[in-house]
């Protein structure tokens, strides 16, 4: 929902045993499942329309973002080393991370659409407002008068919950 600068951990030291690259997996592993399912409530709870409820996820989601974050940028890193001694262990990571793609963009949309909905509402009332504070004249050719800049009153939005 709303991001805030955080300092960025440490990269993990470089990959050179296969007991290291499990343990990497199996970071990266915990990571994406525990990740995906704070997005998942975070789905739920703004599909339900439980906005309030779905921010004070932010600092879990945020926490958690910075260990995927880290994990992924060690991964790059040990590319190379896991195509040559752990094949098979790149081919689920690779399948893990596709699952966790598609969640993401499940919960991407339903933000994007509950962004819609509420910019919606917002510009709706605003056009009512706007109707009723205009007054409703008519030109001397039968048009109805455009009101001045004057007759228009800002719409003021708290954007705290």
């Amino acid at each position: 929902m709303n991001q805030r600068p955080q300092a960025k951990p440490a990269p993990a030291p470089a990959i050179s045993t296969p007991v290291e690259a499990r343990k990497l997996a199996e970071e990266l592993m915990n990571v994406m499942s525990a990740l995906l399912g704070i997005i998942e409530r975070e789905t739920e709870l703004v599909r339900a329309g439980w906005i309030r409820e779905a921010m004070q996820l932010e600092e879990q989601k945020s926490e958690l973002s910075g260990r995927y974050m880290v994990a992924v940028e060690s991964l790059k890193n040990a590319q190379k080393y896991l195509t040559q001694v752990s094949p098979e262990l790149l081919t689920t990571l690779r399948r893990h991370h596709d699952t966790f793609r598609a969640m993401l963009q499940i919960n991407l949309t339903v933000l994007a659409t509950a962004h819609a909905v509420s910019e919606g509402i917002v510009r709706g009332v605003n056009t009512e407002i706007q109707r009723r504070n205009i007054p409703s004249t008519y030109t001397a050719a039968g048009q109805r008068a455009v009101p001045g800049p004057r007759h228009i009153k800002p719409l003021s939005v708290s954007r705290s919950l």
